[in-house]
């Protein structure tokens, strides 16, 4: 497979990626997964779901874990709800995100990835360092399946983000680098974001937003690709420029209006196509 394949984060039966028969009409080669609900994550329909793709010859590079409860409101509402972050529902999500590593295992792929949740800034934190810890009981499990875990960009800053990695020390805990999401969540500049978390970036989200008036303390808006504050020539570029060669894995979230969902990947597909060509990437 060529350096940056086309992608589209998927759903089976759940969650804010596009459905099945949409994956087909776009024709894409790769996706990533949106996990299935518990009752869906049984070998039977791994087998199911790792046919169809081999009849599409579609290749799923990444299963991604979410949780009941979590809720991406505004801001605060997101600290308290979402990933392996808030103690209350901690020890479960773990299960949860155990049994998704199982359940990648099963589909072939080497990588499951999460939003973890909003980790304290300050290491001195009474809860950080048990975040580092459910953190490395995750990363020691998918070693186990042979695979990477990935931390969506969003909520950290990249210096943030670089301190928690240092902390947990493992090999396998990489990136999923989404653009958009520094821009929404106000944590800084994600161009510049990008270089510095180069070396741990093993996978991307091509997603656009616009900024707050108030980041940091209300959400940006997330906009068609192309047309927010990203920039996605510059944001292509400097792909190239700290050697990432995976796949380029478009996220809509507006499943709620699936028609307008379909076109706009349409339309970034389409972006994404004429900038490779542009930076000789075809």
């Amino acid at each position: 497979m060529s350096d940056w394949p086309l992608g589209v984060f998927a759903s089976i039966d759940a969650g804010l990626g596009v459905a099945w028969p949409v994956i087909r009409e776009l024709g894409v080669p790769t996706i990533q997964l949106h996990a299935p609900h518990g009752g869906n994550r049984t070998r039977e329909a791994a087998e199911n779901f790792a046919a169809q793709l081999r009849e599409q010859n579609i290749r799923c590079t990444a299963v991604f874990g979410g949780f009941e409860g979590e809720s991406y409101a505004d801001i605060p509402t997101v600290v308290r709800t979402v990933g392996l972050v808030p103690e209350a529902t901690r020890a479960a999500r773990l299960a949860e995100m155990l049994e998704i590593s199982d359940f990648a295992k099963l589909l072939g792929v080497d990588c499951v990835a999460l939003h973890l949740g909003f980790v304290p800034h300050d290491t001195s934190d009474p809860g950080y360092a048990s975040i580092v810890d459910v953190t490395r009981q995750l990363c020691d499990h998918c070693e186990s399946n042979g695979q990477f875990l990935h931390l969506e960009t969003g909520q950290e800053s990249a210096d943030g983000l670089l301190t928690f990695i240092a902390a947990v020390d493992r090999a396998n805990l990489k990136i999923n680098f989404d653009p958009a999401n520094m821009v929404l969540y106000g944590a800084g500049d994600p161009i510049e974001a990008l270089r510095q978390l180069g070396p741990h970036v093993r996978s991307i989200h091509c997603k656009d937003g616009v900024a707050s008036d108030q980041p940091g303390v209300t959400w940006g808006q997330e906009v068609p690709l192309g047309e927010g504050d990203v920039g996605m020539e510059t944001y292509l570029k400097t792909l190239d420029e700290i050697g990432y060669t995976g796949p380029l894995t478009i996220e809509r979230e507006i499943p709620e209006d699936p028609a307008r969902q379909k076109a706009e990947i349409g339309a970034a597909l389409e972006l994404l196509q004429g900038l490779k060509a542009k930076l000789g990437k075809e």
